[in-house]
């Protein structure tokens, strides 16, 4: 039996092929510059298989790598079915909002519950969700992964799914911060540029992270989008590569002090920071924490060939706080056991009753990043 290697985590996370690990693959995850690892749908063929491999992953190194997943509903979703439930798009919450709120919440906090259980059991820790994304209507790219245009609906939406998710013991990172809302641009093909001040932006965007849900998030993972007219630096910057927008703002006027994630770095918005040695310089310097670099192996060997970050005593502390250092309670110990839970059965009911949102783009997978072209575009209208 292999003894787990006492390593510190480092500043980034990356992905792997297939639903198990190659040699290569094993090596990289135990690079000292490694602190984590998102997942994929192509990472997942059932319910048995995803837990051997979040178990083989989290042997490897102690403590354990932290294990994420873009995981939000709707057309976000890795895994669909052998023990999870097909959760709905964040927009059916809203529309949801504006019939009963009540309902909505407890819609909402519904949600969530089912979606960090099933994580849980599984062997994941986090999920890069919820959108707070104000839904303008205008950003295909978000569309109705975000929860209303009211920004109130949105604070109010996502903090039900966030306590959902605290009650299965999982952190929420709210994403993408100060919006992606607001631009018709997909920062994973362009490099989207709104045009509004920091006044609309701080009252309608930013509202969210501004109410009781900003203290409640475990995690934030900043915009690839440019706001010229809001950043008062000589050379705005996308908001992840930007001091002004994470710490003077998100760390300094909001309080802020969970984990910066970075979006991932190899997205058409990160590329006006160089490759991929000036991207990850730049998301840390502004202030990220952790560094995402996904769908692209050889850029992920590039960095750590390359790369030798200065450890962060802070960014570790804030690494260490954000996955549950506690042995998981019996009902989330195995994906079995979810069905013996009450709780879980009736948020599962309540969640298979709301009516989803039919009205959506295809599903987002690592296959819409393809082939990437630079295109700047401003907020319609």
């Amino acid at each position: 039996m292999k003894v787990r290697r006492r390593l510190a985590r480092g500043p980034v996370m990356i992905d792997v092929a297939t639903t198990a690990l190659t040699d290569e693959e094993r090596a990289r995850l135990r690079d000292p510059r490694v602190g984590g690892v998102i997942l994929f749908a192509r990472n997942f063929t059932g319910s048995a298989q995803l837990a051997a491999l979040t178990a083989e992953i989290r042997a490897l190194r102690d403590p354990a790598l932290i294990i994420a997943v873009d995981h939000e509903g709707g057309r976000v979703q890795r895994f669909r079915d052998d023990g999870f439930t097909r959760l709905p798009a964040m927009r059916s919450l809203g529309a949801l909002w504006v019939q009963d709120r009540l309902a909505a919440l407890d819609a909402a906090r519904a949600t969530g519950f089912v979606l960090a259980a099933e994580l849980r059991a599984h062997g994941v820790d986090l999920s890069f969700t919820p959108v707070l994304d104000v839904d303008y209507g205008v950003c295909g790219a978000i569309g109705n992964r975000a929860f209303h245009r009211d920004p109130q609906a949105v604070a109010a939406l996502a903090q039900a799914l966030v306590a959902g998710m605290a009650e299965a013991g999982m952190g929420a990172v709210g994403k993408h911060f100060p919006g992606h809302g607001g631009v018709e641009a997909d920062s994973h093909h362009e490099v989207p540029v709104d045009q509004r001040d920091f006044d609309t932006l701080w009252s309608e965007d930013i509202a969210p992270y501004r109410h009781h849900l900003g203290r409640q998030l475990a995690g934030v993972m900043p915009a690839h989008v440019i706001y010229p007219n809001a950043d008062p630096g000589p050379e705005p910057q996308p908001a992840g590569f930007s001091p002004f927008w994470l710490k003077d703002v998100l760390r300094g006027r909001l309080g802020f002090e969970g984990v910066i994630f970075s979006d991932d770095l190899n997205m058409e918005g990160a590329r006006v920071a160089g490759d991929i040695v000036g991207r990850a310089q730049a998301a840390r310097a502004a202030g990220c924490d952790m560094l995402l670099v996904c769908n692209r192996p050889d850029l992920a060997a590039e960095l750590l060939e390359r790369w030798r970050p200065e450890p962060d005593a802070d960014s570790l502390a804030r690494l260490a706080a954000i996955v549950p250092n506690t042995p998981l309670p019996a009902w989330l110990a195995d994906p079995s056991a979810l069905e013996l839970h009450a709780a879980y059965v009736q948020a599962r009911e309540r969640v298979a009753a709301i009516p989803d949102d039919t009205g959506a783009a295809p599903a987002m997978t690592a296959a819409t990043i393809g082939e990437q072209r630079t295109e700047v575009l401003s907020k319609r209208g």
